[in-house]
């Protein structure tokens, strides 16, 4: 007794629905396809590009800037 097989295993990837196409351009259709899906594939698994840390989440801003005494300080303890 055999095992029961799944249709869909054997089922064609591509079906023509319409027209007559040639060898060639069914060969052509599946190069194309066979590059796009690898392209796709390769720009998944490559790491994107490094996000620029956002200035809220530095640790230097919650540093002060040093105090410098003298005339006219006032005006910088805004800074």
């Amino acid at each position: 007794m055999s095992a029961p097989t799944d249709p869909r295993k054997n089922a064609p990837h591509l079906a023509v629905v319409r027209g007559e196409p040639t060898e060639e351009e069914i060969a052509v259709l599946t190069a194309l396809l066979t590059a796009r899906a690898a392209a796709a594939r390769a720009a998944a698994e490559a790491p994107g590009p490094e996000r620029p840390v956002s200035g809220w989440r530095g640790r230097s801003r919650g540093m002060r800037t040093p105090l410098r005494p003298g005339p006219g300080a006032w005006r910088l303890s805004t800074r």
